[in-house]
């Protein structure tokens, strides 16, 4: 929860923070990046580490790296040092999540326990991140701009003391030395795909983002040819050959697409079009992490009597019902409108999302459980990324659009550009405006990002609908391997955790 939280606890601190650090444009934007980068490059490399020296003592180097970083950052006296606290703690959390991930495969060996562990482990994640930006409003209500990143800090001591106590350590007893040229290749490719797709959202399908695209590509691919060789790969691409592994690894990373890229559109919706203040849209998007939560429980339980792909075909049927409802937007829709639209689609993508997190971990032998979670990690992180930049672009060019065709009078030319370009230029630009001339700009730009958004989700309801059946019939012909055999008393996991207790 914490790890995702910090992602964006942040958001709402900015205006403060800008006027205490006076921060370039540049640096307030690597300031806001550099932690998801951080995390999603280093997620492979950290989650193999942890199979071959310990997933617990991964975890606790990992919470002493958080609460340093997460001081750091509550106490930086520059930009410059807050960039750097903020990409220690990404490196931070790029340890815990697989560590608790894979813990959690190792801890459970019966199946319904191990499916009801991932599923609270699922929540959390969610919950983190709606809840952040209510946190950081409570904080910031009393605190100074810092004060957000100390609330990791008595969790993690919490964690320091109780995690020698209760969790067991597990390792790979054969796992070979890291490969040092495979951790640079992951970390490079990752993060060079992860900003291309960054800047394709922001600014649109330029030179930059599309040369860093093509780099973290060409990387992806030397990487992937690297693990072929090796006898000890950091990513076990045999585990591709499972087909729960593979179908759910790809059903899972256009899950995300869709569930944070229409996240990201909807909360500018609720700010910019219906106009709300940001902790009150944070208050309006919890219904549809609630409603989530209570379908993924719910879904573990249906998934055992009927089977997975039954669930996975399900969920994605709720979603595209909740994208239809979505399609129905106008400049115009209430707040009623997008709540239940977006509960609909978290109530129908979120048990998806923990299912397939689920059949990653349990395809992966027991001690390549770690690099199986950073697998399906880092497919989250990757989805997130593509989700805001792709459905980000494709709005971003039907608004530019419509604008372009209905651009009320009024307007001055040296302002035309900026109000085709993005909504929140149009409303700046608004406000400078008189009476019905700022009035008539704000209604068309209104409009036009509602019917961007609407065209997003009517095109998304077929796709989801075709992904539902091609999941349903590839999950139905797996082979359903037998569970998982407990660790006997012998086992090198076994005897480490003996021993320590």
């Amino acid at each position: 929860m914490l790890v995702i939280m910090d992602m964006s606890v942040l958001h709402l601190a900015l205006p403060t923070l800008s006027r205490d650090l006076s921060p370039s444009g540049t640096q307030l934007l690597w300031i806001t990046d550099v932690y998801g980068f951080v995390i999603a490059g280093a997620m492979i490399t950290m989650g193999t580490l942890g199979d071959r020296i310990g997933r617990r003592r991964m975890l606790l180097i990992g919470a002493v790296a958080f609460t340093l970083a997460s001081v750091l950052a509550a106490y930086a006296p520059t930009a410059g040092a807050l960039i750097a606290a903020r990409a220690l703690l990404g490196l931070a959390g790029a340890v815990l999540g697989p560590s608790t991930l894979s813990l959690i495969s190792a801890m459970f060996q019966d199946a319904r326990q191990r499916a009801f562990a991932i599923t609270v482990w699922m929540t959390s994640f969610m919950l983190g991140g709606a809840i952040g930006p209510l946190v950081g409003g409570v904080l910031l209500e009393f605190f100074w701009w810092g004060s957000v990143f100390l609330v990791a800090v008595p969790v993690m001591v919490f964690l320091l003391v109780a995690g020698p106590l209760v969790l067991p350590e597990v390792r790979d007893p054969d796992a070979g030395r890291l490969d040092l040229t495979s951790a640079a290749l992951s970390l490079a490719g990752i993060l060079l795909v992860v900003l291309g797709l960054k800047e394709v959202a922001k600014e649109g399908f330029g030179w930059f983002g599309l040369l860093a695209l093509a780099a973290g590509l060409v990387t992806g691919y030397l990487f992937v040819a690297r693990q072929r060789r090796l006898s000890s790969p950091l990513l076990d691409l045999k585990l591709f050959a499972d087909r729960g592994f593979s179908v759910s690894l790809g059903v899972l990373t256009l899950t995300v697409v869709f569930m944070l890229g229409s996240q990201f559109l909807i909360s500018q919706y609720i700010q910019m079009v219906v106009g709300l203040e940001p902790l009150a849209s944070a208050v309006w998007s919890l219904p549809m992490v609630i409603g989530g939560t209570l379908a993924m429980f719910t879904a573990q339980a249906v998934a055992g009597r009927t089977g997975k792909a039954a669930v996975f075909g399900a969920g994605l049927t709720v979603a595209a019902l909740g994208f239809a409802v979505l399609s129905r937007l106008d400049g115009t829709s209430g707040i009623g409108h997008v709540v239940v639209g977006s509960t609909l689609l978290f109530i129908g993508l979120m048990p998806v999302s923990s299912l397939g997190i689920g059949m990653i971990v349990d395809a992966a032998p027991p001690e390549r459980a770690g690099s199986a979670a950073a697998a399906g990690e880092t497919t989250q992180e990757l989805g997130g990324a593509l989700g805001i930049a792709l459905l980000g672009s494709i709005l971003n060019v039907a608004y530019h659009r419509r604008m372009t065709e209905t651009l009320p009078d009024g307007v001055p030319d040296s302002a035309r550009a900026a109000v085709t370009d993005t909504l929140p230029g149009a409303l700046e630009t608004a406000a400078g405006l008189p009476g019905e001339a700022g009035s008539a700009l704000i209604g068309a730009a209104r409009e036009a990002f509602a019917e961007g958004l609407a065209s997003i989700a009517l095109g998304a309801v077929p796709v989801l609908l075709a992904l539902a059946v091609t999941a349903v019939v590839l999950l139905r012909q797996r082979h359903v391997p037998a569970p998982r055999a407990a660790e006997s008393p012998t086992s090198p996991a076994h005897n480490a955790g003996q021993h320590h207790a």
